[in-house]
This record gives structure tokens, C-alpha cells and sequence, in this order.
């Protein structure tokens, strides 16, 4: 009984820990996914930070060589970083959606800076093209480029020291999960290969006496067989012959003697003729034997 009360208990218990096992994998694979894929924005921010750095600065250099050459040619460079400069602030846009209010507003003023250098190197370049070399020229010296270009480049700085440290603290929680989630994945694993073999040998415990108390009932069962089979062979053969010998002497008795009888003793005699063959059927009944005739002997 109490072995098979630890079985109806252990199973269920080792089953629920299983289940509990995966589910905590799961769970430390989705904090480690998250942790890892906010590891990869804060990288990728920081490369449009750098993308957009990049592109206003080769923008202001077509400008300028355009301005000092006249060569349509230094406008190419211009025109690629201005065609890139816009996905660059729309994936910015969307990075920085998830970010403090102070980051969103650098990113703003970081947008907005960029539109008025690239209005600015929109109007010196319409100069050039114009004939206003002089003009185009008065215009770049008023420095007014010069300062936007000096606060995208300290804004984009600021935001990109920002990310870095975010970087820095996003890889710290990444590391610091698939540290937690490996040492939960040992301990749980090694809890549940202790219930399994904990499970295992109670199983195999329990077979095993099973096994014995079959042996033994098998044994107990060989000693009654054996008991049964002398009892059926007392009742075929000893008890047979005297039943088949009360039997007969009655019979015999009734009809040498019966007329000398009183009426009781013929009675008497009857009766004990009728139990005998009474005794006989139930005898033949136990043992297998043929049914008896009329007078209670076997056919």
C-alpha cells in the first residue's frame, strides 16, 4: 500500500517538474531573446547615429567642392547621402520611440539641425548653379553651416555616448541572463534526473517484490493443489469403495432380509441405501467421476 501510494505520488510529482522544467527553459530563452535583441537596436542605432554623421558630412563636402569647382560631378557624393539621410532619420525615428523623453528630443533636435544644413547647402549650391560664385561664397563664410554642423556633430555625440552605455548595460543583463538561465538549466536538470532515478528504482523495487509475491502466491497455490488432489484421491478411492460398500449391503440387505425386518428397521435400511447414493453423486460431483446408475454404482 505504501509503495503504491510513493508510485501514485512520485509519478505526478515528476511529470509536474518536468513540466515546470520546460517552462522555465522557455522562460530564460525569452528574457536571453529579449535581452539579445535589445542589445542588437541599441548597435543599430548607433551605426544610423554614425550613418547620419557620415552622410550630412559628405553632403557639406560636395557642397564645398562644388562651390569651389563648378563641377556638377562633386554633386554626386551629395546626392547619394541626401537619398540615404532619410531612411537613416526614419530608422532613428522608430529606434528612439522606446527610449526616455530627453533621447526622443535629442533625436528631434538632431533631425531638425540636419534639415537646416541641408536647407543651407541647399541655398549655396542654387547661388552656384545661379553665376552667384561670390554670393554662394559670403554664404558659407557667415558660418551658419559651421554651427548647425557643430551641433549635429555634439548631439550625435551625446546620443551616441548614450547608446554606448546602453550597449554596455544591455550586454551586462544578456550575459548576467544566460548565466542565470545556464545555472537554472543545470540545477532544474540535475533535480530531474534525481526524481527520475529516484522513480526508476521505485519501479523496478516495486516489480521486483511484486515479482516475489507472485513466487510466493505461486507457491501457496502449488501446496493447495497439492493438498486438493490427495483429498480428490481420499474421495475416489477410499471413500468411494465405502460408499459403494453401504451401499450394496443395504441393497443386499433389503433383499435377503427385508421380509424379516420390522417395518422401522426396513426403513432405516431404505434410508441408509438412498444416502449412500446420495453420498456417491456428490462424491462423482467433486471429483470428476461418471454419473452413477439407478442402484449407485458407477457406469
Amino acid at each position: 500500500m505504501i509503495r503504491k501510494a510513493a508510485l501514485q505520488i512520485g509519478v505526478p510529482v515528476l511529470l509536474a517538474f518536468i513540466a515546470w522544467n520546460a517552462y522555465l527553459a522557455v522562460t530564460n530563452l525569452k528574457r536571453v531573446e529579449k535581452s539579445a535583441a535589445l542589445t542588437l537596436e541599441s548597435s543599430a542605432i548607433q551605426a544610423e547615429l554614425s550613418g547620419v554623421l557620415k552622410d550630412v558630412t559628405d553632403m557639406e563636402t560636395g557642397q564645398r567642392g562644388y562651390l569651389l569647382t563648378g563641377n556638377a560631378a562633386y554633386l554626386q557624393p551629395y546626392a547619394d547621402a541626401n537619398g540615404r539621410i532619410e531612411v537613416a532619420f526614419a530608422n532613428l525615428k522608430t529606434g528612439f520611440s522606446y527610449r526616455t523623453q530627453p533621447e526622443r528630443s535629442l533625436e528631434s533636435q538632431l533631425e531638425s539641425l540636419a534639415t537646416s544644413k541641408q536647407a543651407e547647402m541647399e541655398r549655396s549650391i542654387s547661388l552656384r548653379q545661379q553665376g552667384y560664385r561670390r554670393r554662394s561664397f559670403r554664404l558659407v563664410d557667415t558660418d551658419e553651416g559651421k554651427g548647425y554642423m557643430d551641433e549635429i556633430r555634439r548631439i550625435a555625440s551625446s546620443l551616441s555616448s548614450s547608446e554606448s552605455s546602453n550597449f554596455a548595460r544591455l550586454d551586462r543583463e544578456r550575459t548576467a541572463a544566460l548565466k542565470r538561465a545556464f545555472s537554472a538549466t543545470i540545477i532544474s536538470n540535475s533535480v530531474l534526473l534525481l526524481l527520475a532515478v529516484c522513480a526508476f528504482w521505485l519501479i523496478r523495487h516495486h516489480g521486483r517484490l511484486l515479482g516475489k509475491e507472485a513466487a510466493q502466491s505461486r507457491n501457496e497455490l502449488a501446496v493447495r493443489n497439492a493438498q486438493l488432489e490427495k483429498l480428490t484421491a481420499a474421495l475416489s478411492g477410499q471413500a468411494r469403495s465405502n460408499m459403494v460398500a453401504i451401499n450394496m449391503n443395504s441393497r443386499l440387505l433389503l433383499e435377503n432380509y427385508g421380509g424379516f425386518l420390522p417395518r422401522q428397521g426396513h426403513a432405516y435400511a431404505e434410508q441408509m441405501k438412498e444416502a449412500a447414493a446420495e453420498m456417491e453423486r456428490l462424491r462423482q460431483d467433486l471429483v470428476g467421476s461418471p454419473s452413477s446408475n439407478g442402484n449407485g454404482r458407477a457406469a
